[in-house]
């Protein structure tokens, strides 16, 4: 019996280091994910704008720009894959990871050949367990983005996508998660190029799903001409809304792994609490058991005078 009590109590001292841990990691979660929403509020703002303003412009101009230009019979998409660099976010790295199978099995099923941009050490690891080839990958922090990571993809892509030789690709897909609020975040592909495809349907709906306020496509004036205004602006388009992804991205991730840090706390407290009171019971048997046999003692001794 005091062996059995001596198991309880240590399993309540694991426990209790276990809650600190995961409480700690829920705090750190929680201040990190306010700047990550802040910066997901600053920039979606212009990437969407940018976005409504481009699709107009691809949609409804007539111009020929290989950035807004499909390809009537394309063979070859690439992917952008976002995931993260660490766990105990609950199923925020599978979510994703689900969502570009999908997507892979999409494209191959009308014939294309898929080609895997890799963001996160998650993504890596998935695709290196199952022997799988992928173009580039990057893991920089990914609950902390910068714009010179999204610069790096953006410059990786496009060269891929603007390419003459047979490593070029025809399409480009993101699949990362949106951030909505902080308890609704949801894996999303978004096709980036080409644009006249890509957003046409979306030009009156910002990122966050919600209506723009013009029902119709303003018209446009260039200067000093349309072609040298897209050379510039479209790559920078690209970039932006790459940089938003990942903003997204991360602040989704942080916000998973607060709800994952408190439900871990929260079950450690249920766990500490069952422990505790199994410990009591056996104790108190224990005691239950001592003085039963103190008094079988007694009676023993009075009996036998």
């Amino acid at each position: 019996m005091g062996a059995q009590i001596r198991v309880y109590r240590q399993r309540i001292r694991s426990v209790s280091s276990i809650k600190k841990i995961t409480r700690a990691m829920e705090l750190m979660a929680a201040s990190r994910v306010v700047k990550a929403r802040q910066r997901v509020d600053d920039t979606t703002p212009y990437s969407a704008a940018l976005t409504r303003a481009l699709s107009a412009v691809a949609s409804y101009g007539e111009m020929d720009h290989p950035l807004i230009t499909a390809n009537e019979n394309p063979t070859r998409a690439a992917v952008v894959i976002m995931t993260s660099n660490r766990g105990l976010a609950g199923a925020y790295a599978s979510s994703v990871l689900k969502e570009s199978e999908r997507v892979v099995e999409r494209l191959r099923s009308e014939g294309k050949e898929v080609v895997p941009f890799l963001v996160g050490r998650k993504a890596m690891r998935y695709y290196s367990f199952r022997n799988r080839d992928f173009a580039e990958s990057w893991e920089e922090s990914t609950d902390a983005p910068t714009f010179e990571t999204a610069k790096a993809i953006s410059d990786a892509v496009l060269a891929t996508y603007l390419g003459e030789d047979e490593g070029s690709v025809d399409e480009v897909h993101v699949v990362y998660t949106r951030f909505r609020s902080m308890v609704t975040q949801e894996p999303r592909t978004l096709r980036l190029l080409p644009l006249a495809v890509v957003d046409a349907d979306e030009a009156n709906t910002d990122d966050y799903g919600h209506g723009g306020t013009d029902s119709m496509h303003p018209l446009y004036e260039f200067e000093p001409n349309a072609e040298e205004l897209l050379d510039t602006v479209l790559p920078q388009y690209v970039t932006h809304r790459i940089y938003n992804c990942l903003l997204q991205a991360a602040a989704s991730e942080l916000a998973a792994r607060q709800r994952a840090m408190k439900s871990a706390t929260d079950n450690a407290d249920e766990l500490i609490k069952t422990y505790t009171r199994l410990a009591n019971e056996a104790r108190q048997a224990e005691i239950t058991q001592e003085i039963s046999e103190i008094v079988g003692g007694a009676n023993a001794l009075a009996d036998s005078k």
